[in-house]
């Protein structure tokens, strides 16, 4: 089941993002590459995943709505979520 967030009384859900081995972005002071995955609050599924195109255009491996992705899986990522706001 999908963890709601709230924000300025909006429902929000996480989306997960993963990128591919040459995929780097830098937002601000924060880098996302192959061993990070972004985490983006949105409304729901569709507008995560626009998001994610806004973010990091099409360099970007997929997205997960959260109930989609599984924990298990960070063994892969060694530097571990990182949100994007």
């Amino acid at each position: 089941m999908a963890v709601k967030l709230v924000k300025k009384g909006i429902k929000m859900f996480k989306t997960f993002v993963t990128f591919g081995q040459n995929h780097l972005h830098k937002i601000g002071l924060k880098v996302f590459d192959k061993d990070s995955v972004a985490v983006i609050k949105s409304a729901d599924e569709k507008s995560g995943r626009e998001l994610a195109f806004k973010y990091f255009g099409d360099k970007f491996f997929t997205t997960y709505f959260e109930d989609k992705f599984n924990m298990e899986y960070m063994i892969y990522f060694p530097r571990g979520l990182i949100e994007v706001e």
